[in-house]
């Protein structure tokens, strides 16, 4: 398409990225995708064009933890003339364990999918983007940052640092781009994050959204330049007695229900 600006979509293949894609599809926006399976970003793109053939689809395989496939990435679509309006950083691994428990592959991929790909892909965005105030540089973080969590400490830590690096880049580019954070909760998106939600009872379940409600709440939040956007009423609710209870307390009552489980859905 002449002249159309794209949006850089991550995770496209799982279920938020795949909610984010399905929105954008059906407004028939231009879409450049990405993942880490160059046959599943494949199949996707040839699903979006049976269903949705006016809209434009790019996609282009990395593995956001390299330094490397991202300048390759951004490589490739310099090499199509792919310029950007909007990134939505909806990739993330959620691995679930206590700090002796990893190894340093499995730290190190937690660390750089969650922050340094994001800051990285921000930079390149804008690098390819006209900044005239419509850019949006919309990032997925999580209500699992509004404390310290026991047994889910680099998750929700890495989540805290992107919302503070999001917060710290939408002054640093006022009126030339609009940037969010979006803190939802669970996102039943696998079978191992279903059965997670529903280990975390009454809390876990209030506390849950579907994706395409996390994609439609992000995606109005990053157009109106929400600093950060918190998905749901119940969360707001968590989100605001975190800041009136004391963090001892917190701990206390994470550590007892975080620790009895434990995800490790991606192989670094």
């Amino acid at each position: 398409m002449k002249n159309a600006t794209y949006t850089l979509i991550t995770g496209a293949c799982g279920g938020l990225g795949g909610a984010f894609t399905d929105v954008l599809a059906e407004r028939g926006e231009p879409l450049f995708l990405t993942g880490r399976s160059e046959a599943r970003l494949s199949e996707l793109a040839e699903k979006i064009k049976a269903a949705h053939p006016a809209t434009p689809v790019v996609y282009c395989a990395c593995d956001l933890r390299s330094e490397e496939e991202r300048a390759a990435l951004f490589a490739y679509a310099d090499a199509a003339g792919v310029r950007f309006r909007r990134l939505v950083y909806a990739a993330g691994v959620d691995t679930q364990m206590g700090l002796l428990d990893y190894d340093e592959g499995r730290l190190v991929f937690q660390s750089r999918v969650n922050l340094e790909g994001a800051a990285s892909l921000m930079r390149g965005v804008c690098a390819r983007a006209d900044l005239d105030g419509t850019t949006e540089l919309l990032a997925v973080g999580s209500m699992s940052a509004s404390t310290p969590m026991p047994y889910f400490a680099l998750y929700s830590a890495t989540k805290k640092a992107l919302e503070y690096f999001c917060v710290g880049v939408r002054s640093e580019l006022k009126g030339r781009a609009k940037v969010t954070c979006v803190l939802p909760g669970g996102i039943p998106t696998r079978e191992d994050i279903r059965e997670n939600i529903k280990a975390h009872g009454f809390f876990g379940k209030i506390s849950a959204k579907s994706p395409r409600a996390v994609a439609l709440a992000s995606l109005k939040a990053v157009a109106k330049n929400k600093r950060r956007k918190i998905v749901g009423f119940w969360n707001k609710v968590i989100w605001l007695t975190t800041r009136l209870t004391p963090l001892c307390l917190q701990l206390r009552f994470i550590e007892k229900r975080w620790k009895k489980t434990r995800k490790d859905h991606f192989a670094p």
